[in-house]
């Protein structure tokens, strides 16, 4: 798919984590709250940062690609009100923390899921193209690829269980 106008090019690889980087004891992160609106491909979210600073809220499209590492996506930021009016849409829920890692002169995100989605960790790493993602060495707390698997999309893990979680982490 083209690059719709207005949007860019995403490239990322995501990686399920079985246990965090030391470096995230005690270090900041940003919650997120992602309401995954039914029927469509648009997120919508708040993030509030753990140390003194301001709520942020943006309304996302990811927009989908033939490319497991790289789609088009668009963000608008939104004000508090906004972001209450458009969280009455019909959708699911999930919520994170999200810190960063600099590894291999990169920065990585690490996101720890909370309530139905506890014990789940996920990390992700951009880059400016899709070569230089591939160039990237697996960091050492990642346990499997997760690039393209549906399943570990936000939209997907917001409908799940506690136990069809469990079931997936336990497959081999």
């Amino acid at each position: 798919m083209p690059t719709p106008k207005y949007a860019r090019r995403e490239h990322e690889r995501r990686f399920l984590v079985r246990t965090p980087p030391a470096e995230i004891a005690g270090a900041a992160y940003v919650r997120i709250t992602d309401r995954y609106i039914d029927a469509s491909r648009l997120r919508l979210r708040a993030m509030r940062p753990s140390a003194d600073g301001a709520t942020m809220f943006k309304f996302c499209k990811k927009y989908g690609s033939e490319d497991a590492m790289s789609e088009p996506i668009v963000n608008i930021y939104l004000s508090k009100a906004e972001h209450t009016l458009l969280a009455a849409l019909p959708g699911r829920t999930i919520v994170k923390r999200r810190y960063h890692v600099d590894w291999d002169g990169l920065r990585h995100a690490i996101d720890i899921y909370e309530g139905e989605l506890s014990g789940l960790v996920i990390g992700e790493i951009e880059a400016p193209s899709v070569a230089e993602l591939r160039s990237c060495a697996v960091p050492p707390w990642a346990t499997a690829e997760i690039t393209g698997d549906a399943w570990f999309e936000g939209g997907n893990l917001a409908a799940i269980t506690t136990q069809q979680l469990k079931s997936r982490l336990a497959a081999p």
